[in-house]
């Protein structure tokens, strides 16, 4: 007999964030996954996730009670035809957001199933040859004292990585000197043989982005990531015309099609999709494609584990980011997570994503 979806269970981990942490434009009080189960009349299983921070509860209900039954009896292998359905099904109930984090988790578990029933792990069912990809840390808090950012900052080096990213946009972004000085601290710690990132989230307006740009080119920064808010895509290639800082983003953005609209205002040096918001693997691809076809480059954000093999696969995808803040929640939401070493994540061989979810922490964990 065909395979067919038979059932479809979702759960809530989270861990709250202590310590006052924040970026320039909030403070972060919980993180936590979204994981949705799929399983078929065989009893194979595929796994998608997606976030936990604000609305989790709300995902995890649109996914059991409109989204699942629709699924149910339908072929896991067809998801084109499942995710546009999804797609004018909720349309009315919204195009972003949390509705397409609940389709990204269905359509990953999706795929993470077809995986398993063929025998492959997705880098292979993609296309992709490669067996490891960089990866960057991430963290630098604007939270921190200039000492803490540095440190931490030197940690992540003496860790193996080469590629570190820390967050600018102190004071509540109304202090551009103290934040050159500090990507300056941090060039100066760490030398010139290490990359180093900026994310402004959100912060600024062009203008001020710009000057801030212009004060640090001297650091090489990779990229200045999200100078101003991610909606203002004129304010993004504003930013673009101003200063030679390649800027990234993308992060926010939802289905192909705010990806397009980033493209075609040439507002983007790099695209931050993050499969776990924009559609999962069935949009991804297209978000890929597009970026090719722009000759732009691709670096996902966040979510590494479920970025590893589209990372791999596509051409003209530079590197994973992994979350420091994430990190022991990771380790405790899969049995199995691969963890990067010298700067590389090695990625599983098994079929599917390769994951496999430690259930029983999951199931105490929403127990309590």
């Amino acid at each position: 007999m065909p395979e067919a979806i038979e059932r479809i269970q979702t759960h809530l981990v989270s861990a709250p964030v202590s310590g006052g942490l924040a970026d320039s434009t909030r403070q972060l009080d919980l993180i936590g996954y979204t994981i949705v189960r799929v399983t078929t009349t065989s009893g194979a299983e595929g796994i998608g996730v997606t976030y936990n921070e604000v609305g989790g509860t709300a995902t995890k209900t649109l996914i059991d009670d409109s989204i699942a039954p629709r699924l149910i009896g339908q072929d896991p292998f067809e998801t084109e035809v499942i995710w546009h359905d999804l797609f004018q099904y909720l349309r009315g109930v919204g195009r972003k957001g949390l509705t397409f984090c609940a389709v990204s988790a269905i359509d990953i578990a999706l795929w993470d199933l077809k995986g398993k029933l063929l025998g492959l792990p997705l880098v292979k069912l993609l296309g992709g040859g490669r067996t490891r990809v960089p990866v960057y840390a991430s963290g630098g808090w604007t939270s921190y004292s200039d000492r803490q950012l540095v440190d931490e900052m030197l940690g992540m080096v003496a860790q193996g990585y080469s590629a570190i990213k820390f967050k600018v946009g102190v004071d509540n972004a109304a202090n551009v000197s103290r934040d050159v000085s500090r990507v300056y601290a941090v060039r100066e710690a760490v030398g010139e043989n290490v990359q180093i990132l900026l994310d402004a989230n959100n912060c600024w307006d062009a203008a001020t982005a710009v000057q801030f740009a212009n004060r640090v080119r001297d650091a090489n920064p990779v990229w200045l990531e999200e100078p101003v808010l991610a909606d203002d895509i004129p304010g993004l290639a504003r930013y673009r015309r101003g200063t030679d800082v390649p800027v990234a983003t993308g992060e926010h953005e939802y289905t192909r099609y705010g990806v397009r609209d980033l493209l075609l205002a040439e507002a983007a040096d790099v695209v931050q999709a993050d499969i776990t918001r924009v559609g999962g693997f069935t949009e991804m691809l297209k978000i890929a494609a597009l970026t090719q076809a722009w000759n732009v480059k691709l670096a996902p954000h966040a979510m590494e584990l479920l970025h590893m093999h589209l990372v791999a696969a596509a051409p003209n995808a530079i590197f994973l980011e992994r979350l420091a803040l994430f990190e022991p929640l990771t380790a405790r939401t899969f049995a199995n997570a691969p963890e990067p070493r010298d700067g590389w994540l090695e990625l599983p061989d098994r079929p599917g994503l390769g994951l496999e979810l430690d259930l029983d922490w999951i199931t105490h964990q929403e127990s309590r």
